[in-house]
């Protein structure tokens, strides 16, 4: 009987942080129907409704919200413990969960583990590609990957990457039509091409000079969720856009992209893997740690 429960106590942890069946029922391999009745025995046996269903998606009940603030940490540990069982193996081995945005996945997180997994090939990675801030203990992610000032207090976290800068460009031929933004507050009589996150955010574009931060909530231009369609947007003319650096380096090489508003964008932290303090470390994530900060 014990078994079951724990078996189902971790079918609902699950379900509760997806808030869906139908992913929760993907991600644990099995049937929503399935999962249904799985959720239904843990809550005939504990006398008590831990989730609220509608339509659409479902939600922890006050109850169920209770438990899991046990249930979370718990299961975290005895997944740690399992996890340190492979530390006994001669060879290090195990899967590592990192969730990332896809800039950082793409220029940091993947050249290093690629080499780590061609290295030691019992060394699973599996990457989480999100633009998203994700609670990474309810999502049983290893670890995460963003801008060191996005990192939460609770957390550990280490650089990996060096300062970033970003880079506001234009295709001439707009510029030409449209003339040159010589400070932030100009872009409000610009097209300005705006990035929409997976939680629906319209992100701001940030700058700084002499000391002074400033944020620009832009508009009245495309608004697209992916940076190479920024770029394409960007050379077709469209308006402006405010890319990272690097993105753009072939672009402003080659005459397609102009940059603009060059001395409004000022270096910043660049990106740090985070992880919980009290979780406990395996040899397979030592060595990525080690991979994507290059420690010996």
């Amino acid at each position: 009987m014990l078994q079951d429960v724990l078996g189902d106590l971790y079918a609902f942890r699950v379900v509760a942080a997806e808030r869906s069946i139908t992913r929760a029922a993907r991600r644990l391999g099995v049937t929503q129907s399935a999962l249904s009745q799985t959720i239904k025995r843990l809550e005939h046996h504990l006398g008590i409704k831990l989730l609220a269903r509608t339509t659409r998606s479902v939600a922890p009940t006050q109850a169920g919200e209770q438990l899991l603030k046990t249930l979370i940490p718990a299961l975290a540990d005895i997944h740690a413990q399992i996890d340190a069982l492979t530390d006994l193996n001669e060879r290090p081995a195990g899967t590592v969960r990192i969730t990332s945005g896809k800039h950082a996945a793409t220029t940091i997180l993947w050249p290093a583990v690629s080499r780590l997994m061609k290295t030691h090939p019992d060394i699973k990675v599996e990457i989480d590609v999100d633009s998203t801030y994700l609670d990474i203990v309810a999502k049983q992610f290893d670890a995460g990957i963003r801008l060191g000032e996005s990192v939460e207090q609770d957390m550990v976290a280490v650089p990996i990457g060096p300062p970033l800068r970003t880079a506001v460009v234009a295709a001439p031929a707009y510029l030409a039509l449209n003339g040159r933004p010589e400070t932030p507050r100009d872009l409000s009589a610009h097209q300005c091409i705006c990035f929409r996150s997976a939680s629906g955010e319209l992100y701001g574009w940030e700058f700084g000079k002499d000391g002074r931060a400033l944020t620009v909530r832009v508009g009245h231009g495309p608004v697209v969720n992916d940076g190479e369609l920024m770029i394409e947007a960007a050379v077709e003319g469209f308006g402006l856009a405010h890319l990272m650096e690097d993105m753009v380096e072939a672009h402003l090489a080659d005459g397609r992209l102009v940059r603009v508003l060059d001395d409004w964008c000022m270096p910043f932290a660049g990106y740090h893997l985070y992880y919980p303090s009290r979780r406990q470390q395996t040899q397979a994530f030592r060595l990525v740690v080690q991979a994507l900060t290059g420690q010996p």
